[in-house]
């Protein structure tokens, strides 16, 4: 065989064909015969097939094995490509070339870089959705404090950066949804402080009630922000607000009765300064009302208990605080000028009080009723009593004017005369307006009564009788100036005149009494009515009273259309000569006046 002439190019060193020649040199030594010569050679040529043999399949096997992990490297390539979501890789050849290893080693680091960057896509992922699972889990409230999600699962053939970006979109929008749950748990939770500061309450115990993690030891982002926490935020801010309202108003209630139970009682101030603190809102809205303890309920207790004790005390002085408050009203009456029975008022009040017929608050509740009617009734009449306080002023004036005129020295320079010449023009002003006020004074007077369908009374006398009055007493003055200034024939003529048409008999018959000379010759001043019946306003209720009555005799009386009469009577009565009782008794059998309106 050719392999065996084969010689090595270096000496010394053994290859087959040395080993050969080694063997047949044995082979001669020994004396082997050619047929045994040829069999060895066979049997080694066989076993060196074999060894080329099974280093051929060895060599096969491996290149096949390359080519597999090859095959599996590409689609690894492939695979990591799509699930990065790239569709190429700068560096890679498109068209496959060069040996096996040298396709693996062009490759490998382009494998190696994906996998890394696939591993860190894969941490971003579960980053990502961990944080979202764990939002999730916060406002589903299925989260308690302390405990983490579990490891979400990772999609691993998609992981591209669209998915990523879907991924991280939903975290923003969970993260904006967190932070306004948050602002709104805050907003709860420092609305629910305010409110347990202003009412007294522990903050605490009640802020816990809703949720453990609401308290202030917990971390923002620790706090609850389910839908369950924000419902029971929202239903006890509800509920404290509810009960801070229905304690103000009771704190206003109880103020009140404070302020009045004070002033029925005239409490000094150093008193009431105790309760300021209770007083000082008693105007104040829910939303005012921001001072800590403000609504505490020991603070309203203490008010109530404060009530009582007035209640208690008010009883005792049932008497003095009623009487008081009839006091109150007699005074609007008499300011408004209505006359009342202020004895017979009293009386009955001390009788309802002694026989314990009526409880205190209602006799109290009523009295102030009455009041109340009194004010409206005073403000009604206080546009006629404005200018029934100016008629009568301008009557003093006309009275004064009178007298002034009267007096022959006015005009001497005595100390003041300038100052009373200056009255009396002013004077002469005022009283040349009374005709036009009277006349005023009517028609409101008028259209008054026709709204309320009662007399208007001045101090128990009808008004439009004392204006008619007025008219009468003014004509009677004019009609005696003017006898005045007649000669004595002239006035004997009228005086002779006058007693032809009525006889002494006919002039009794008609006004009770004769018409008094004094009063006939002497020269009348005007009337000047005072207020409350006194001075000469007195004499005028009385002759007003009995004018009244005398609506036959044609003094004075109202037409049935509304319209007034001739203010001139037939001839004047001498009121005067009637006495008091008379004149009330006349009054109440004849045209009896309210009391009251």
């Amino acid at each position: 065989m050719a392999i065996f002439g084969i010689q090595s190019p270096r000496l010394g060193e053994t290859t087959c064909g040395s080993l050969l020649h080694q063997l047949q040199q044995i082979w001669d030594e020994v004396g082997e015969s050619a047929e045994e010569r040829d069999k060895m050679l066979l049997q080694i040529d066989q076993e060196c097939l074999d060894v080329y043999k099974r280093n051929v399949d060895q060599a096969s096997k491996s290149r096949d094995q390359l080519l597999q992990f090859l095959a599996e490297s590409k689609d690894e390539f492939s695979r990591l490509l799509s699930s990065l979501g790239q569709k190429t890789y700068i560096g890679i050849p498109e068209k496959s070339s060069g040996t096996i290893k040298e396709q693996l080693e062009a490759i490998a680091p382009a494998l190696e870089q994906l996998c890394n960057q696939k591993e860190d896509r894969v941490k971003e992922f579960a980053d990502v959705q961990s944080q979202i699972q764990t939002i999730c889990a916060e406002i589903a409230g299925t989260l308690k404090v302390g405990d983490r999600v579990e490891m979400p699962g990772i999609d691993e053939s998609d992981l591209s950066l669209k998915k990523l970006d879907e991924f991280q979109c939903q975290l923003q929008d969970l993260q904006k949804e967190k932070s306004d749950r948050l602002h709104k748990v805050l907003d709860f939770v420092s609305s629910v402080h305010d409110l347990c500061a202003v009412l007294g309450m522990d903050f605490f115990s009640t802020i816990t009630e809703v949720h453990p993690t609401l308290e202030d030891s917990i971390g923002v982002q620790s706090k609850s922000i389910s839908n369950n926490t924000l419902s029971n935020l929202a239903k006890t801010v509800e509920t404290l607000q509810e009960d801070k309202k229905k304690r103000l108003q009771k704190l206003h209630e109880l103020a009140t009765q404070l302020f009045d139970l004070w002033n029925l009682m005239d409490t000094p101030v150093e008193e009431r300064s105790l309760f300021n603190h209770v007083t000082c809102n008693i105007s104040a809205t829910v939303d005012e009302v921001n001072i800590p303890g403000a609504l505490a309920l020991d603070l309203i207790e203490q008010a109530e208990v404060e009530v009582e004790r007035l209640d208690q005390l008010k009883a005792s002085k049932m008497k003095e605080i009623a009487l008081k408050k009839q006091r109150e009203l007699e005074d609007i009456y008499t300011r408004a000028h209505i006359e009342i029975d202020s004895e017979a008022a009293q009386d009955k009040i001390i009788h309802l009080i002694d026989s314990g017929n009526v409880e205190p608050s209602e006799l109290l509740a009523n009295m102030d009723s009455q009041i109340s009617k009194a004010k409206e009734e005073a403000f009604c009449r206080k546009e006629i009593l404005d200018k029934v306080d100016k008629w009568m002023s301008a009557c003093e004036e006309e009275s004064w004017l009178e007298d002034y005129n009267r007096d022959e020295n006015r005009y001497n320079s005595s100390r003041g005369a300038h100052l009373n010449l200056k009255r009396a023009e002013k004077a002469r002003i005022l009283v040349s307006k009374i005709p036009a006020l009277v006349d005023m004074l009517v028609v409101k007077a008028q259209a008054w009564e026709e709204n309320r369908g009662i007399s208007f009374t001045y101090d128990g006398v009808p008004l439009l009788a004392m204006l008619d009055e007025y008219g009468i007493l003014r004509l009677e003055r004019e009609e005696d100036k003017r006898r005045m200034r007649v000669t004595p024939v002239q006035k004997l003529s009228d005086q002779k005149k006058f007693h032809e048409q009525f006889s002494p008999d006919q002039e009794a018959a008609a006004f009770g009494s004769r018409v008094s000379p004094v009063r006939v010759s002497a020269p009348k001043k005007a009337v000047t009515p005072r207020a409350n019946g006194s001075g000469s306003n007195g004499s005028l209720s009385r002759r007003l009273s009995l004018n009244q009555g005398a609506n036959n005799n044609g003094t004075r009386s109202g037409s049935k259309d509304g319209k007034r009469d001739s203010p001139r009577p037939s001839a004047p009565v001498n009121y005067v000569a009637i006495s008091k009782e008379d004149a009330a008794s006349f009054m109440s059998s004849n045209d009896p006046v309210p009391v009251s309106p």
